[in-house]
Order: structure tokens, then C-alpha cells, then sequence
């Protein structure tokens, strides 16, 4: 078992699935009917021509170039019918560009997965690496010719450099990220920031002495008990293989400790200032990567490269408590288990008047963003293509005071989401990812689940997720089968047709 073994496995599913979509689906559908035509005039040679209507950058054409060029020679021996490089670029051919990413991502997923947990065995490894490759949007747009699973794997492939402190590498990947998908410019920063709490608060030099600080620091509040506590993780981390500094949060923060948040950002900001010069050298490159960036914005007015009056930037801070509730449902065994909320409840009790607190601010906000900041972008209210259209219709606008009713779901899953990651990170960790993930979410006025997948694969990587048994990942892995093997057959074998428009239309994310 290993990344052999999980690009096998996943060979085993993309290659006959691909062979079926482009079977039935022979033709461009939804976005590819932009995205494949100006695929198409790069292959033709035409590299200034770019369609307006298309709203990102063009990386995955140049990388499906890259990939066609590598098949073009084997398509002339086996396929007389192929006869010029343009003639290559079909839409399937296009369309296995997103084949070879998908494989690729599940090597990447095991990488990062061996790397944050040295002491997983190779079985359980492979089988989380395999169960977040069945993750269903990611695996259903493995089949159609979209940016998202080269974006994935860009990002994927950024941040297991960075894990490795292989900073210029990361950077370049990152730049890859942006030039395939503007947004990822936030993710490039999220690494960047991740990288930067590693290497000031997580060396094996700065751990050893923050852990004698972090002792002083809690033995001024908590003397008797925080001291034996302490001193049990300490003696735990010494003990420690070094590269498990990834999971230092969860041997010296938890969910009650007030101070925590307060001392992660001190220590991290004096150490950075003592350790400036060597940070500037080092993460010179993704510096460079963000300036670059900010010249791409000034010259093109703004982050939308096409179709900037239906993709104007927007308050829409509801766009994160639905990503919340998606992707706790999308992993209910781990958010909704008796087990689960109990410890979630009792944290909650332990420091309750914080935790009151905590939790009116949030519903506070929660109930504001949905009254204030919830929006219905013209295009969720006329494609009923989408299931998101659904669920406005039928879940959100199913009562007035239905979107009311679903904060505290959202609260509590946001609750949960970041819980589990404070297990296994910092503090400052987990709030630069929730602020990243606002960053990518809140001005986005469109509700689309595709967006969700980075940062759900950020938590399926850091969450205590990685602690479960593998009956938990088996039922994950059951929930996503049975969702992928609806919404794939309602796109394969339901279709449909509009009264005001010729052709077919087809159930899709």
C-alpha cells in the first residue's frame, strides 16, 4: 500500500467513469462550452484570442497543451483519423486532462497525509488518500473540463512543498494556483502564513523554549493542576518524532483556554521580529508572487478577468455558513456523533462564561449575515441545473423564517469544524484558516459548492479526522459513493428539456 497503490486504485474508477461520461456526454456542457473552444484556438495556435465571457485565467489551457503534446505522438501511431495537433484537442482529450490531475491529487493527498501523521500506517494513509479522492465535487468535475481539479492539485501540490519548507518550489506551485484560478491568491497567503507559524513558533529550537514559556505563562493562572498537565506534555513532546511540530497545538492549546489565541499571536509576533531578516530571505518568493498579483489587478481592473458585470464583488458572508453546514453533512460521522457533541457540550461547560459568550457572538453574526448579507445572484434564481437552486428553493426560501432557523446549525458546525482542527493545530493556525476561507467565500454573490473544496481538504488533512478509525473513514467514504452515484446518474441518465431553449440540459453541481 502507498501512492502506488492509491494512483492504481484511482486509475481503476476515473479511467472506465471518463470513458462513459464522454460516451453519453460527447459534447461541451455548461461552462465547457467556453472553456473547450478556447482550449481549442490554443491548440490551434492562436494564443491571443480569449474569450470575454470566460471569468479566470487561462493556466489550464496552457497545462492541457502540455498534455496533449505528450499524447499527440502515441494518437498519430494508434488513430488514423488524427492528423494535425488541433485535431487532438477534443473535448474528451481535453477532458482526461482533469484524469491525470485527478490521479495526481491522490498521490499529493497521501504525500500531505503521511507527512502531518509519520505514525499512520500505509494502509490507513492510502485509505483517507482514496476516501478524499471520492470527495464529490472534486470527483464529479474529474469528469468534465473545468478548472477545478487542476486547481486542486496545484494547491495541493503548493502546500506539501511548503510542509517540506521547500518555500521556492511552493511559491512557483502557488503562482501555478493563481495562474489557473485568480482566488487562489488567498490560498498562496494561507500557505505563506502557515509556513511563516511553522518556521517562528514550531522549530525544534523555538518549540523547546516555548514550551518552558508556555509552562511559565499558564502556572501564573492554573498553578496545581496546569502543572501536572504540563509537565505530562512535556514529557510527551520530548518524546515526540520532531516532524509531528505539525500537531504541536493539540499538546499545548485547547478549546478552553482563554489565553491561547492571545499567546499564539505574542509569541508569534515578537519571534518573527526577532527572526525578521531570516523570513524575508526565505518567504522572499511568495512575496514576490503576491506583488506580481497585485500589478495583474491594477492592469485588468479588478480580480474577474471576463463577464465583470455578472461576477461583481459582494458582501455575501451567508456564503460561510453554508459552507459550513455542507461540508459538516458532507462528514456527518464525524459532526453529528453522540460522542462528538458531547465533548464539543462539555468544553463548552468547562469555561462556560467564555463560551456564552462565544456562542452569542456567533449567532449574533450568524443571524445578521443571513438577514443582511444573504444573496440571491441572478443566475442561482434562473439555472435550475444546479442543485443549489434546490436548495434555495425547497430548503433556505422554503419558509421565511427557515433561514432563520438553520444559524444555529451553521454556528454549530462551524463550531465543530474549527474544534477539531484546534485539536491538531495552533490557534493562530485555525483562525488564519477560517479567515482565508472568508476571504475566498465572502465576496463571492454566487452560492456554488465547487468553491468549498480547498478549504473542506484543508480540514479533511489537519482535523483530528486523521485520529478516527477506519470505520469512520469507510462510512465517509459509503456516504460520498452513494452521493457520487446519484448525482452522476442524474447527469448521465436524467435529462431534461427547457421550452424556451433547444438542446438538452442535465442535472449538475
Amino acid at each position: 500500500m502507498g501512492k502506488l497503490a492509491v494512483a492504481a486504485i484511482t486509475s481503476l474508477w476515473v479511467i472506465p467513469m471518463s470513458i462513459i461520461v464522454n460516451h453519453i456526454v460527447p459534447e461541451p456542457y455548461m461552462d465547457e462550452i467556453f472553456h473547450v473552444p478556447q482550449a481549442q484556438q490554443y491548440c490551434n495556435g492562436n494564443l491571443r484570442s480569449w474569450d470575454p465571457m470566460i471569468t479566470t485565467p487561462p493556466g489550464l489551457y496552457y497545462l492541457s497543451l502540455a498534455h496533449v503534446a505528450s499524447l499527440f505522438p502515441g494518437m498519430l501511431l494508434m488513430n488514423n483519423t488524427t492528423q494535425s495537433f488541433s485535431e487532438a484537442c477534443s473535448t474528451s482529450v481535453l477532458r482526461s486532462t482533469n484524469a491525470v490531475f485527478a490521479v495526481l491529487c491522490g498521490v499529493l493527498v497521501y504525500e500531505i497525509i503521511r507527512f502531518l501523521g509519520p505514525n499512520l500506517s500505509d494502509r490507513k494513509a492510502t485509505l483517507m488518500a482514496l476516501v478524499m479522492s471520492l470527495y464529490p465535487l472534486h470527483w464529479f468535475f474529474t469528469f468534465l473540463y473545468y478548472t477545478d481539479v487542476a486547481s486542486l492539485t496545484a494547491f495541493l501540490a503548493m502546500y506539501l512543498a511548503c510542509l517540506k519548507r521547500r518555500y521556492m518550489l511552493s511559491a512557483l506551485f502557488g503562482m501555478l494556483a493563481i495562474f489557473i484560478r485568480q482566488t487562489n491568491v488567498v490560498w498562496m497567503l494561507f500557505v505563506a502564513c502557515s509556513g511563516v507559524i511553522d518556521f517562528t513558533l514550531d522549530s525544534p529550537r523555538q518549540k523547546e523554549k516555548q514550551n518552558v514559556n508556555q509552562d511559565l505563562h499558564q502556572n501564573v493562572d492554573r498553578k496545581g493542576a496546569t502543572l501536572r498537565s504540563n509537565l505530562r506534555k512535556r514529557k510527551s513532546d520530548s518524546s515526540s518524532d520532531t516532524r509531528n511540530r505539525f500537531n504541536h497545538g493539540e499538546m499545548i492549546s485547547s478549546t478552553e483556554d482563554a489565553s491561547g489565541l492571545v499567546y499564539d499571536i505574542y509569541a508569534l509576533i515578537s519571534t518573527s521580529w526577532k527572526m525578521k531578516w531570516s523570513l524575508l530571505f526565505k518567504f522572499s518568493p511568495f512575496v514576490f508572487a503576491g506583488a506580481a498579483f497585485g500589478v495583474f489587478i491594477l492592469w485588468n481592473g479588478g480580480i474577474v478577468l471576463g463577464a465583470k458585470e455578472a461576477h461583481v464583488v459582494s458582501p455575501h458572508f451567508a456564503q460561510i455558513m453554508y459552507f459550513s453546514l455542507v461540508s459538516a453533512l458532507f462528514t456527518a460521522p464525524l459532526h453529528f456523533s453522540v460522542d462528538h457533541m458531547r465533548s464539543l457540550f462539555q468544553k463548552l461547560h468547562r469555561n462556560w462564561p467564555l463560551s456564552l459568550l462565544l456562542v452569542l457572538v456567533a449567532l449574533i453574526a450568524g443571524f445578521a449575515s443571513v438577514h443582511f448579507f444573504s444573496l440571491a445572484h441572478p443566475y442561482l434564481l434562473a439555472d435550475n441545473r444546479h442543485y443549489p437552486f434546490y436548495l434555495w428553493r425547497k430548503v433556505i426560501n422554503a419558509h421565511w423564517l427557515m433561514k432563520y432557523m438553520l444559524v444555529p446549525v451553521y454556528v454549530y458546525s462551524w463550531f465543530s469544524i474549527l474544534t477539531l482542527l484546534a485539536k491538531t493545530r495552533r490557534k493562530i493556525w485555525v483562525l488564519v484558516y477560517f479567515l482565508a476561507t472568508c476571504g475566498v467565500l465572502v465576496p463571492t454573490p454566487l452560492i456554488e459548492f465547487r468553491y468549498y473544496t480547498i478549504p473542506f481538504y484543508i480540514f479533511m488533512l489537519h482535523s483530528s479526522v486523521r485520529s478516527s478509525g477506519c470505520a469512520t473513514w469507510l462510512l465517509i467514504g459509503t456516504i460520498f459513493v452513494c452521493i457520487n452515484v446519484f448525482t452522476m446518474a442524474m447527469f448521465l441518465f436524467k435529462p431534461f428539456k427547457w421550452s424556451h431553449e433547444d438542446g438538452v440540459q442535465r442535472f449538475i453541481w
